[in-house]
């Protein structure tokens, strides 16, 4: 996002990425940790009882902010997302209704019901959209199964860490900075009650983050709410692995 005035406040210097594994989901998920592998050929180092809190996410080394003109340096995130990618965006409230369906069908709608406004559709608010420049803590919730009969209705992972940066072109970078799966992307204008997301995923012991577009399997859009005081998600409708609907809690 280029210098407007809706491209107030964010983000973050890029992280150096620790090889650190995504953890066990929560205790509260009940199933086998053999097939809570972060990704395809991305296997999850970290001991299948272990629980990572989120002072054991290592917080992320800063380092100098990307250069300017950062994903073609526009403002409208339409002119950089695929048109596959704008589809699957346009699909949103099908992967609220499916994913949310099919975790609660698995056994899980206690632990789904636990999560109140992060998992309800309607909870966007409208104002203060973009997250302070600096750091915070993230987790990631899966919802319903990419296939059918393949991987878990629902996975809970515990927090690791996420910044937010304003680069010197103007763009609002947000960034997932430890996990085996690390997030990276701008945010861009769209609505009054969410702004609109279009980065990639780094996988495992990769030491960068692809830009979007390099690879089609690890391109991700979605849609950025504030759903409390110091308190966001990022919705991801339909990833490329594993869910119907994928959601990164953010927090002071």
């Amino acid at each position: 996002m280029r210098r407007t005035t809706t491209a107030l406040a964010a983000l973050m210097t890029t992280a150096a990425l620790a090889a650190c594994g995504e953890n066990s989901p929560d205790s509260a998920l009940r199933a086998s940790p053999a097939v809570t592998a972060p990704a395809p050929g991305v296997p999850d180092r970290a001991a299948p009882e272990a629980v990572a809190t989120p002072e054991q996410a290592s917080a992320p080394t800063d380092t100098a902010a990307p250069a300017e003109g950062l994903q073609g340096g526009t403002d409208d995130w339409r002119r950089v997302a695929s048109a596959a990618d704008a589809s699957l965006l346009g699909r949103l409230d099908q992967a609220w209704r499916l994913g949310r369906a099919e975790a609660e069908d698995a056994g899980f709608a206690t632990e789904v019901e636990r999560l109140g406004a992060l998992v309800d559709p309607n909870a966007g608010l409208a104002g203060r959209l973009q997250p302070a420049p600096g750091t915070y803590r993230c987790r990631t919730i899966k919802l319903g199964r990419r296939a059918e009969g393949q991987g878990l209705a629902y996975v809970a992972y515990p927090f690791f860490a996420c910044s937010v940066a304003l680069t010197p072109g103007g763009d609002l970078l947000l960034t997932k900075t430890t996990g085996s799966q690390r997030t990276q992307g701008l945010l861009y204008p769209d609505t009054d009650r969410r702004l609109v997301y279009v980065g990639a995923q780094a996988w495992g012991d990769e030491a960068d983050f692809p830009r979007y577009g390099q690879t089609t399997e690890r391109d991700q859009v979605g849609a950025f709410e504030r759903i409390g005081d110091q308190r966001w998600r990022l919705v991801l409708p339909w990833p490329k692995q594993e869910a119907k609907l994928e959601l990164l809690e953010i927090v002071r």
